[in-house]
């Protein structure tokens, strides 16, 4: 089922005719996903996410206006189909001649990829499922991993992540990096703060190219994104199955989100981090403190203290001192946690 609303989307979609069950199969579950999580964002933060999935459906590029009252028919109509949809199951995705369960990347990538396209499918925060569609740009092996880097998407739910990884199989979302970062410079100047965002936007020249900026400040932070998707995967191998198994048990919590804080910290300590240390590319640094969520702030100060350190200094040395100790200390906690949820059961959630 899709919204009529979305035939001109994206800009009509140029994928092949033998596709056109497959891609609407997606955009069905994107529609369902969507349906069930809509209402866990604030309402501020789910009206703007609402405004740019318009614009990304539209066409309408970042540095134009949107049309008021065309937006907000969409919006009508996009909140009634999801109210029609709340309760549907996924969709298997047809390929060829049979059907294949939505969360079966690799079989569906298997017919996918030899045509140029790419798809992927995986949970977010509050366990949110995710699904796109796009057309692979570029498919490698980087590092004993393998990557995919998707240009154009044809389907993509709300959130639409700029990253995910599965397995040892990473997925970069070129479009959904350059959205994610234009709607972080949009909440930045809401209130102008000064702070890390600032400094990042400042360093690729916002105010007077904006799309040279954001077209730069993508093609930078790509390789951020990469590394923090390298370190999830390597704190999933230090992990196992078991920490999988407690964040399933811990929907819209704050335990799962001060799981997933730790998890994150671990795998910034594990590759983030001494990667952008390695190449210290300021912007990147200035970006990659600007994204901490509340929760990792609160629970990683000493990060926070470094880089306020190397901001006036410009000496990395404390940045460069929390790596290893951050390391040993998130493993540590991660493990900690796994032995207390196999003690204690049903009460692991309040012992977190």
């Amino acid at each position: 089922m899709n919204d009529a609303s979305t035939k001109n989307s994206p800009n009509p979609p140029s994928i092949q005719t033998e596709l056109t069950t497959t891609l609407s199969a997606v955009r069905t579950n994107c529609h369902i996903t969507d349906a069930r999580h809509a209402t866990d964002y604030t309402m501020c933060i789910y009206l703007m996410k609402m405004r740019e999935y318009f614009r990304w459906e539209r066409g309408f590029p970042y540095s134009s206006g949107l049309p008021g009252e065309e937006l907000a028919e969409w919006l009508t109509r996009r909140e009634s189909l999801w109210e029609q949809l709340g309760d549907s199951p996924f969709s298997d995705i047809p390929i060829a001649d049979r059907t294949v369960d939505p969360f079966d990347a690799d079989s569906i990538n298997a017919h996918l990829n030899t045509r140029g396209y790419v798809y992927s499918s995986g949970y977010g925060h509050n366990m949110k499922p995710h699904f796109f569609l796009g057309d692979l740009v570029e498919h490698r092996e980087y590092n004993g991993y393998t990557l995919y880097i998707s240009g154009r998407e044809y389907a993509r739910d709300l959130t639409a992540p700029p990253a995910m990884s599965l397995g040892a199989n990473i997925y970069i979302r070129h479009e959904s990096l350059r959205r994610m970062i234009w709607e972080k410079n949009e909440e930045w100047r809401w209130n102008r703060p000064v702070n890390a965002m600032q400094r990042a936007i400042d360093h690729y020249g916002f105010e007077t190219m904006p799309e040279q900026a954001l077209d730069d400040m993508t093609r930078n932070e790509i390789k951020s994104v990469l590394l923090h998707e390298i370190g999830e995967v390597m704190a999933g191998e230090e992990l196992g199955d078991d920490w999988e198994a407690i964040l399933a048990g811990l929907p819209h919590s704050k335990a799962e989100i001060m799981l997933r804080a730790v998890r994150d910290n671990l795998a910034d300590t594990l590759s983030t981090l001494p990667g952008l240390l390695d190449e210290m590319h300021p912007a990147s640094m200035h970006f990659y403190i600007a994204n901490l969520t509340n929760m990792r702030k609160t629970l990683f100060p000493s990060l926070l203290n470094a880089y306020e350190e190397w901001d006036s200094t410009g000496n990395p040395g404390k940045l460069n001192g929390i790596i290893s100790h951050g390391r040993d200390h998130w493993l540590a906690l991660a493990r900690r946690i796994i032995e207390l949820c196999r003690n204690r059961g049903d009460r692991c959630q309040q012992e977190i």
